[in-house]
């Protein structure tokens, strides 16, 4: 599980344990790791910068092949592209597609196991407040369908997720966070936003549905219907 140190990751990493499923999750940050393994028994962790294609490498190296591998890191910000540097939409692809990039590169999962990658909404429902997640969620449910091809037998697919009360708003104030899920909520047919565990138990389905491969997921409370 690279990115489950918080968040949809952790979720994850959960739902799996308590599946009776050994669970190792990667992270470059140390103390999110420790916090994380700190949440769910008998976790193994391991200090992975994904943005690093040497480091994953080394990762997947000696070790035996994984039944399931999911990619949710990312280490970015909701931003406009002309009105910030560069150097921040480099990093925003470096750590988020070039991230998935460098696992599917090197992963190694048996052929009857699954690869999960975790894009977003705003790769069916781009917007110029985010424009290079909106790239990059694309780009990512595109990886995913042209992967499952490359890569059979082994399954690969995308989850989707709409907005989620998770730790990546928490750069927010209360009210803030408050004044945007209720805006979201009032725009979407469930008329809440989602939870990490309800997009966690869909890539738990992924990975275990033998007959699913080359899907992207939507699990954003109807947004994209509405």
């Amino acid at each position: 599980m690279f990115g489950g140190s918080s968040g949809v990751g952790l979720a994850v990493a959960q739902r799996a344990s308590l599946l009776g499923g050994t669970v190792t999750i990667a992270s470059r940050n140390r103390q999110r790791l420790a916090a994380a393994a700190a949440q769910c028994d008998g976790l193994e962790t391991a200090s992975v910068d994904v943005r690093d294609a040497d480091a994953v490498a080394k990762f997947f190296t000696g070790r035996d092949p994984f039944d399931h591998v999911v990619v949710s890191a990312a280490e970015l910000s909701t931003s406009t592209l002309r009105d910030r540097p560069l150097s921040e939409a480099r990093a925003a692809v470096e750590s988020k597609l070039w991230g998935a990039i460098h696992v599917a590169h090197s992963a190694r999962i048996r052929d009857t196991g699954s690869l999960t990658l975790v894009s977003g909404m705003l790769g069916v429902r781009p917007s110029g407040a985010a424009t290079m997640l909106s790239v990059i969620n694309a780009g990512l449910d595109t990886l995913a369908k042209a992967l499952a091809t490359e890569m059979a037998p082994i399954r690969v697919n995308c989850a989707s997720p709409g907005r989620l009360d998770t730790p990546w708003w928490d750069h927010l104030s209360d009210s803030q966070r408050h004044d945007l899920f209720s805006k979201t909520a009032a725009a979407l047919p469930v008329k809440r936003v989602g939870t990490a565990d309800e997009v966690a138990a869909q890539i738990i389905h992924l990975m275990l549905n033998g007959f699913l491969s080359g899907s992207v997921v939507q699990i954003d409370g109807g947004g994209s219907a509405a």
